[in-house]
């Protein structure tokens, strides 16, 4: 795993939205969709406003990897699971200040979008991955 460059974070943790494709179990990716990402400290973080439900959730839950694109620029990314209490408060508060005047704010920051919180980090894969 590497770190994100502060203009990677900058780019993607500004961006409105970023476009998710999670890879498949046969290594293709899945059709891409957008999410909201927050930027808490060096970290970007996702959530699925569907809860577990979400399709593209249980993709990246199953693969942990995938890819996004934001502002034409694209990255291959590992999701990890976020379970921290305390982060996800300051997640909570990311989604609050960045997107205060969407009435979707509110359902982003259920118990149910909550236990879907992934922090992505750049992934370098493999040639023949």
């Amino acid at each position: 795993m590497t770190a994100w460059t502060n203009e990677e974070l900058d780019q993607i943790g500004n961006a409105e939205e970023l476009e998710i494709a999670p890879r498949q179990p046969n290594g293709a990716l899945r059709k891409p969709l957008p999410v909201w990402v927050v930027r808490v400290g060096d970290s970007l973080y996702i959530r699925s406003y569907r809860g577990r439900a979400g399709a593209w959730f249980r993709a990246a839950q199953a693969t942990r990897e995938g890819r996004i694109r934001v502002g034409g620029a694209e990255k291959d990314v590992l999701f990890i699971e976020e379970t921290d209490p305390a982060i996800n408060d300051h997640i909570d508060a990311a989604y609050r200040v960045k997107y205060r005047n969407s009435p979707y704010v509110t359902p982003m920051v259920t118990a149910e979008a909550r236990a879907t919180t992934l922090r992505m980090m750049p992934h370098i894969r493999s040639p023949g991955d």
